[in-house]
């Protein structure tokens, strides 16, 4: 088995290519793998390039039995049309196996490249796929309800074709979220940690958290083939999972050991 380049508690970090490392984990060890891959060119990283259908095909063999992939991916716009990557992918891992559990959209909260023939794109899809049945299912319940406190009456049919009236009432002042999630993005929102946008591309904390909150449970391994600037791998460590990174770039790489680091500490400052 190949050791981690830095590790600390139960945050393993690998710096090389995640089709080299990826290998070397064992079939079944991981619980959500949440990521966000460069795609259409979109994202530049030093140079580098990947091979999706080979890391699909990775990610697949190291996923527990009702594990989760969240991936986060866009597409670019080329010669006047849309690529169709995303659709694409997500297609292809339902064809290795994967069930497509659900299909989000991440909205930002503005467009970086407005367009002037098209209207502004502002979200990307996030990808739920799922070996078999998600095992860990904790939907997040933070959305105003408008049915709070209120009655009304409703109607039902019957097996019989009847219609059946009933009065509703709910006093739960929250519901669970829609599955199109607006999350702010930029300085002061994307993160605190000034020098990680030194990334071109972060997702937010709080998606990554998010994320990790619904689809695992404490102590589950959570994995980022392609971590970036260690996002996944921060929040997984502050809400107590074991964490394994895979970066390519050397650049990147340092900064997610130091939000890592940082975070540890911070944890240990609250104990």
């Amino acid at each position: 088995m190949i050791t981690p380049t830095w590790q600390a508690g139960d945050v393993q970090l690998y710096l090389g290519d995640c089709l080299e490392i990826l290998p070397q984990l064992e079939a079944g060890s991981v619980d959500l793998t949440v990521t966000s891959p460069p795609y259409d060119n979109l994202r530049t990283y030093n140079g580098y390039t990947f091979n999706f259908e080979g890391i699909a095909q990775e990610l697949f063999r190291v996923t527990k039995p009702g594990g989760v992939v969240v991936w986060v991916v866009g597409d670019a716009t080329i010669d006047g049309s849309e690529t169709g990557t995303s659709f694409r992918q997500a297609l292809y891992f339902k064809e290795i196996g994967f069930n497509l559990h659900d299909t989000m959209i991440y909205e930002k909260n503005g467009a970086p490249f407005p367009d002037k023939t098209r209207y502004y794109n502002i979200f990307e899809f996030m990808f739920i796929l799922s070996k078999g049945l998600p095992a860990k299912i904790n939907l997040i319940e933070d959305r105003k309800n408008k049915w709070l406190n209120s009655w009304g009456v409703q109607s039902k049919r019957n097996s019989n074709g009847q219609l059946e009236n009933y009065k509703r009432v709910n006093s739960n002042n929250v519901g669970v979220r829609f599955n199109i999630w607006r999350i702010n993005t930029g300085k002061g929102f994307t993160t605190d940690d000034e020098y990680a946008y030194e990334h071109p591309a972060m997702f937010p904390e709080v998606l990554a958290r998010d994320h990790i909150l619904s689809w695992s449970n404490p102590g589950d391994t959570v994995l980022d083939p392609m971590m970036g600037s260690g996002t996944t791998g921060k929040m997984a460590e502050k809400n107590d999972r074991p964490f394994i990174g895979i970066e390519i770039s050397n650049e990147y790489f340092d900064i997610a050991v130091k939000r890592i680091q940082q975070a540890q500490l911070q944890i240990r400052m609250d104990i």
